[in-house]
């Protein structure tokens, strides 16, 4: 089955998540091909009519920008700058990320005001579809005259260059080619900038954290009321009336899911000995509910930037103009990755809270959560793990947009830095994930000491699917397993 690239059709993140799970190919819209041709076949018109300076067709790059290129070497130049730009350090970018750039750069190349060859879009589309994946390297962009770097690595397989993962296997892009009989390509004027100047690397690294996200909102909301539940907490934080008169759509929504998802519940209803709860729990929607805020405004500006044309120079043929600006700054998306990497972070600084609470033997619960502690420790130190994560979101939480550095000998001034912001959010929300499979290791533990007390159908039928992975904790085992099976099911829960 095959996603349609429709140049006057927006794609949005729903889009995007479908695309990936279905495992859909990618195919141009008969309107996208007439669009690339259409502002190919301008832009070689006008360099025959126009033999003035245009920047990056026929000049040098960035500080280089007035230094002329010959006609002869206008195609050396486009295989040059990929070459020289390919200058990434540190890990390489998941394969899951990769393939995002892939679909974004086609989708922003499918406007038709790049002046990109339909040749070069097709191989890209050729390489989506086999699943060849260019290796790319997290270190090297600094958000601004685009993603420079990571593009260019991405672009290096274009030209039988550099390496990719071709059948799960890392090879070298000229042993790829040979096997599947294909040829590299010439650039022509314009395309390697084309290729090079976007936001695609961020922009790729936010899908996915959005992606996450916005299960990991629902996970967190469901992993809550598993911890109210245990905690023998309290239902009046959530009433209805309390929150339309503080009327946040996060906060609203939240408490709406509470009261719902424990409908039923024998434990939420028995009388209380406490008056009110810690803030972990009380301020559940107060807390989860600005995430959910956050996440949505973060999710506007990418769908936004998702269906941009964000490369440089850009070129209008129905204008006759070709203008060199700055689409390719990337603050908009430096300023939402660093927001939502706060939001998020949040989502695990309260779940550590209340894994506390529910090991620290309040309550009727036994402390660690272990009927015989002392010789067993129980549930110690998993808290003690999620801490430590807890910490080292906060350390991630200083802004990458905050900074600028000076390049390319000035003419590049100011830069966002929202590629090392879009690296630093997708790893805090690897972290969350990881603190919220801790506590719902605790409180599907500690649910076991209000038996026989039931809490809500969806709540029980999520315990019993939980202990078919992960059974009850009876005396001390190695306890790392049991984390790292309890953060599958959370990753793929049903919410």
């Amino acid at each position: 089955m095959y996603h349609i690239i429709e140049n006057k059709k927006k794609l949005s993140i729903a889009d995007i998540k479908n695309i990936i799970d279905k495992n859909l190919k990618l195919k141009l819209s008969d309107a996208a091909v007439k669009e690339i041709n259409k502002c190919r076949s301008y832009l070689d018109k006008k360099l025959k009519s126009n033999k003035g300076p245009i920047y990056g067709i026929n000049t040098g790059f960035g500080s280089l920008c007035n230094v002329a290129i010959p006609d002869k070497d206008l195609e050396q130049l486009q295989e040059n700058l990929v070459m020289s730009h390919a200058c990434g350090m540190g890990e390489e970018v998941p394969t899951e990320v990769v393939r995002l750039m892939l679909l974004l750069k086609i989708q922003a190349l499918s406007f038709g005001k790049s002046a990109i060859h339909i040749d070069t879009v097709e191989r890209l589309i050729y390489l989506y579809n086999n699943s060849i994946f260019p290796v790319i390297y997290q270190l090297g962009s600094l958000g601004a005259s685009g993603d420079l770097s990571p593009l260019a690595h991405m672009s290096l397989p274009l030209l039988g260059k550099g390496e990719v993962y071709y059948l799960g296997v890392k090879t070298e892009t000229e042993k790829v080619y040979k096997q599947l009989k294909l040829s590299p390509l010439k650039l022509k004027s314009k395309e390697g900038l084309a290729l090079l100047n976007g936001t695609q690397f961020m922009s790729a690294y936010g899908v996915s954290c959005l992606i996450k996200s916005e299960h990991l909102n629902k996970a967190a909301d469901t992993i809550a009321c598993v911890s109210l539940e245990a905690f023998d907490g309290r239902i009046d934080p959530f009433k209805n009336h309390l929150h339309t008169i503080r009327p946040h759509n996060g906060q609203l929504q939240t408490s709406e899911f509470v009261r719902e998802l424990l409908q039923g519940s024998s434990l939420i209803e028995r009388k209380k000995e406490h008056v009110q709860d810690p803030y972990s729990f009380r301020c559940i929607p107060q807390v989860h509910g600005a995430t959910k805020d956050t996440f949505n405004y973060v999710k506007g500006v990418f769908e936004i930037e998702i269906n941009s044309v964000t490369d440089n120079p850009t070129v209008f043929p129905s204008e006759d103009e070709i203008l060199s600006g700055g689409n390719f700054h990337g603050q908009p998306l430096a300023l939402a990755l660093d927001f939502l990497c706060i939001a998020m972070a949040e989502l695990a600084s309260i779940s550590e809270r209340r894994t506390y609470q529910l090991i620290s033997g309040v309550r009727g619960l036994p402390p660690f959560l272990v009927a015989n502690p002392g010789l067993n420790s129980g549930l110690m130190i998993p808290q003690y793990t999620a801490a430590s994560i807890v910490s080292q979101n906060k350390q991630l939480c200083t802004p990458a947009s905050a900074d600028s550095i000076v390049s390319s000998n000035g003419q590049e001034d100011h830069v966002s830095m929202g590629a090392n912001a879009a690296t630093k959010c997708y790893q805090v929300v690897a972290n969350v994930q990881r603190v919220y499979a801790i506590e719902l290791l605790n409180a599907s533990q500690a649910i076991e000491f209000r038996r026989p007390g039931k809490s809500s159908a969806r709540i029980e039928k999520l315990l019993k699917k939980f202990r078919t992975i992960i059974p009850l904790i009876k005396e001390d085992k190695i306890m790392y397993q049991e984390m790292e099976a309890a953060l599958q099911f959370v990753k793929t829960m049903a919410v």
